[in-house]
């Protein structure tokens, strides 16, 4: 028979896990309805724990030092210096021994799920070319563009970089690229006032509205190997150069085969853990609970 023991609080180890998870923040800087969900919550995952840890796939479940210190590391990053971590143990009678029990209790109950969720069938090729079709939505990718910029910014606190002198460099640039089309990177390179200058101007990839609306408007709106007119944003003046139209379309199922798969067999696991959990024998409460 599980040892039963009374519990008056959540574990202070899940109030802080989740805080984090709930509201990315320490409980210290929770207010009182917040405060109010996250006890709720580590509340319900304590009764959980305490069912899971009880039954006989928990036997022998062990925690090794490396996975311990990973976690208790990972915590500390959630605190700005190690006096604020302390502090926050101390706020909850907590010391750090105690937390690495909290902690090696949080990962063999992970480890028990770990266990169960291996116990599941694989997913086969049909299932995959299945929910591909019934979800074909989902793999539609949009059209996109692939585009260079040059900008120059314009500060008219500097006489070199008034607006006029910024449109005049750039007319005299975007006459260069107009002659030497294939030396658009280099003038990028050279001129840019942009971080994509060290890949030549390169944007990537962009999508409708990913860019400023007169940079976007004109994107969409050019021929691969096209040179924009001199365009303005919040950002200074631009040229535009389209490398490549990729069209909308569907994405091919051997490019999303794997990831199909992997998203099912996680899905698989998941209700595997849920049956398995709902399967075990509710906790009995002592009397000091009840009370």
């Amino acid at each position: 028979m599980p040892e039963e023991v009374a519990i008056s609080h959540p574990s202070p180890y899940l109030v802080l896990k989740f805080a984090s998870a709930m509201f990315k923040a320490v409980p210290a800087a929770l207010d009182a309805m917040q405060m109010q969900q996250v006890l709720a919550a580590a509340a319900r995952a304590e009764e959980l724990e305490r069912r899971i840890l009880s039954s006989r796939e928990a036997a022998g479940v062990v925690v090794g030092e490396e996975a311990l210190q990973r976690g208790l590391a990972e915590i500390r990053t959630r605190f700005a210096s190690e006096e604020d971590f302390a502090e926050e143990l101390a706020r909850h009678s907590m010391d750090q021994p105690r937390l690495c029990e909290e902690i090696a209790r949080n990962l063999r109950v992970d480890t028990v799920l770990e266990r169960i969720s291996t116990k599941v069938a694989s997913i086969s090729n049909a299932e995959v070319e299945i929910f591909y079709l019934i979800h074909h939505e989902r793999f539609q990718l949009p059209e996109r563009r692939t585009m260079r910029h040059i900008l120059i910014t314009v500060n008219e606190d500097i006489p070199e970089n008034t607006a006029a002198q910024a449109y005049a460099k750039l007319a005299d640039i975007l006459g260069q690229c107009q002659s030497h089309p294939e030396r658009f990177a280099e003038l990028a390179l050279r001129h840019s006032e942009c971080p994509t200058a060290m890949q030549g101007g390169l944007l990537g990839q962009v999508q409708r509205n990913q860019l400023y609306p007169a940079l976007d408007t004109a994107a969409f709106a050019m021929r691969p190997g096209e040179l924009s007119a001199i365009l303005e944003s919040p950002l200074g003046l631009h040229i535009l150069r389209c490398d490549n139209i990729s069209p909308a379309g569907c994405v091919p199922l051997n490019q999303v085969r794997e990831r199909i798969r992997e998203q099912l067999l996680s899905v698989r696991r998941q209700n595997k853990q849920r049956a398995w959990i709902k399967s075990l024998p509710a906790r009995k409460h002592t009397v000091a609970e009840a009370a």
